[in-house]
């Protein structure tokens, strides 16, 4: 245990605040860009009432994201703590790996038109449709293997992680996050004469071929030892 203790405090001194900056904004990305149940209210919001709307969708989502991944990151670091030996380590990396692949290949087949619903044109506030779009998100709790399957082969939050490290890495997941929200409604704001909500199943399919290749990239350098935590 001890060895495991000294050679995580080894890594972590090698990682510096950028690297957990863009490792934290590519998870935001990640987590946030596939369109569920959020990513299609969010895009019919910013068609039917605007954009700042839509936007606060996104940003409510993006609230509850971090919550999530605050869980998904000090659970790891307890496993990391209690696994004694690197086979154990290497294993969680693999599966990992293994859990973004099937979340790509799961984003690629849905139908993201399933989860459209009635939107009303009622602005109501600005702050209720954030809420909306935070609650509507922590109702799917699955996303804490979406956050398992990315932690894990980026090296993410690992044991010995100095506190402000650990701050810098959610505030870039929850950065990386706002990014993509701020993105997918100017693009949709900026196209809403000719854009079909439809098109969002083209947006799942690149996204879904995106992550499955990533993953598969990832457990090929995992497996050479290249991105590992050996």
């Amino acid at each position: 245990m001890d060895e495991i203790n000294v050679f995580f405090q080894q890594l972590v001194s090698q990682i510096t605040p950028l690297e957990i900056i863009i490792k934290g904004m590519v998870i935001g990305i990640v987590a946030s860009a596939p369109m569920g149940p959020v990513g299609v209210l969010c895009v019919q919001r910013t068609l039917n009432k605007g954009r700042a709307y839509g936007l606060v969708t996104g940003v409510g989502a993006a609230l509850s994201d971090i919550l999530y991944a605050l869980l998904t990151g000090y659970g790891l670091s307890f496993l990391y703590v209690i696994l004694d030996n690197q086979t154990a380590l290497f294993w969680m990396q693999i599966i990992g790996a293994s859990i973004m692949f099937i979340f790509g290949l799961h984003t690629y087949r849905t139908n993201p038109m399933k989860n459209t619903r009635n939107v009303s044109r009622n602005k109501s506030s600005l702050l209720q449709n954030g809420v909306t779009g935070f609650f509507i998100t922590l109702s799917n709790p699955t996303i804490i293997l979406l956050f398992l399957g990315l932690f894990t082969p980026f090296k993410f939050m690992l044991p010995e992680q100095p506190f402000f490290m650990q701050c810098i890495g959610y505030l870039s997941i929850f950065g990386g996050a706002l990014l993509w929200w701020f993105f997918i409604t100017y693009v949709v704001n900026k196209l809403r004469e000719r854009f079909d909500v439809r098109g969002i199943r083209i947006i799942n399919r690149v996204i879904g071929a995106a992550v499955m290749l990533g993953a598969l990239i990832g457990m090929i350098l995992i497996y050479t030892g290249v991105w590992s935590l050996h």
